[in-house]
């Protein structure tokens, strides 16, 4: 049998579409994958989470020199949708469809390694793509940043169950602080990344959290003539265009092109401010350190922002809110997403009860 004939033979004993990913046989059961087969693969196997996915989004915006970033994160069903704001470089309109193929990268001469790996051979976006159920550029505009949303099934693409605990944290004996327990979720992953770039500005919430927080720091950061008068959105970075809207209707637009949509009462809300901003992942995570492992007794210490409370009795605290709340629960057919937050500043302690469906 002639070598061409062997092919055909092996051609004839597999399907149309097992053929199309074939380079060559090689024989003996060894065949050598066509390229765009082998980078379907490798994408496949980069993601295997949504915390993977967390990661991924995380080394762009970093590498894109973003100082800000904020993501929103929430879950409908066995839909989790992650949308990530940076004021990083941007992406130029032709390249907003194009960053999602393989091998498709800006670094061209450089490569960053990292707790996660190598980054920079232009298959992150692309492996984001390949195992969600959604990947797309919402906007982008050079040296004004990104908003870029991502939806991932559960049921396809899995994630862990407990995704509102946050990990504790404690110094080592250099002084470095480190996670040392906590379930591995979206919340672990992010503050991970931000010990390891303590000069990145991260923010984590919901999608009202974060339009709130963006609009209330651009407010901060910039002259009221600025929002005022501005009747073009580009020209303000992508993170700080919330805070130029005149009404809810308004705000319920933005959020929309930014892959963050919100309903017309959150946007009434947004509008006037009902909505407390965020402090970033590193503020919120000092909360969950332990100033050294070698002191004994209780973790009650006082950080930089005051009051410290034993993860244990913050935790019955909370199972005692949460049964509370069965009251209202019972009476106006309403129910927890998950355990109550509880938030110890220097002076309060708030506490926060997300629900499964907004009014």
């Amino acid at each position: 049998m002639t070598p061409s004939d062997d092919l055909l033979s092996f051609v004839s004993s597999v399907s149309g579409d097992s053929f199309l990913k074939v380079e060559e046989n090689l024989g003996d059961g060894y065949v050598r994958l066509k390229v765009s087969e082998a980078e379907r693969r490798q994408a496949k196997h980069d993601i295997r989470c949504a915390e993977d996915v967390v990661v991924e989004l995380l080394r762009n915006s970093r590498d894109a020199h973003a100082g800000r970033i904020f993501i929103a994160n929430s879950r409908e069903g066995d839909l989790r949708t992650l949308t990530l704001v940076d004021d990083g470089v941007g992406i130029p309109l032709p390249m907003q469809e194009r960053v999602f193929e393989p091998r498709v990268t800006s670094k061209l001469e450089t490569m960053v390694v990292d707790s996660w790996g190598v980054h920079g051979r232009g298959m992150a976006l692309y492996s984001i793509r390949s195992n969600a159920s959604e990947a797309r550029i919402c906007v982008s505009d050079l040296h004004k940043g990104t908003a870029l949303r991502v939806v991932v099934d559960a049921s396809v693409l899995g994630e862990r169950a407990d995704q509102s605990t946050w990990p504790a944290l404690e110094r080592d004996e250099s002084g470095n602080t480190r996670v040392v327990r906590g379930p591995h979720n979206v919340v672990r992953r992010v503050v991970e990344f931000v010990l390891e770039h303590p000069g990145l500005d991260v923010y984590l919430g919901t999608p009202t959290e974060i339009l709130a927080t963006m609009a209330a720091l651009a407010k901060r950061d910039l002259d009221s003539s600025d929002l005022l008068f501005c009747d073009d959105l580009s020209n303000l970075a992508v993170w700080q265009r919330p805070a130029a809207a005149a009404d809810a209707g308004e705000v319920g637009d933005i959020a929309a092109e930014l892959g963050i949509p919100v309903s017309e009462r959150t946007a009434h809300r947004i509008v006037a401010d009902e909505i407390e901003p965020l402090r970033s992942v590193l503020e919120l995570a000092s909360g969950h350190e332990r100033q050294s492992p070698a002191i004994a007794g209780p973790d009650i210490y006082r950080d930089r922002r005051g009051l410290k409370i034993h993860h244990s009795d913050l935790s019955a605290f909370s199972a005692q809110l949460e049964a509370a709340f069965d009251t209202l629960a019972e009476r106006y057919y309403v129910h927890l997403k998950c355990a109550p937050r509880i938030t110890v500043g220097k002076d309060d302690i708030r506490v926060r009860f997300d629900l499964e469906k907004e009014d």
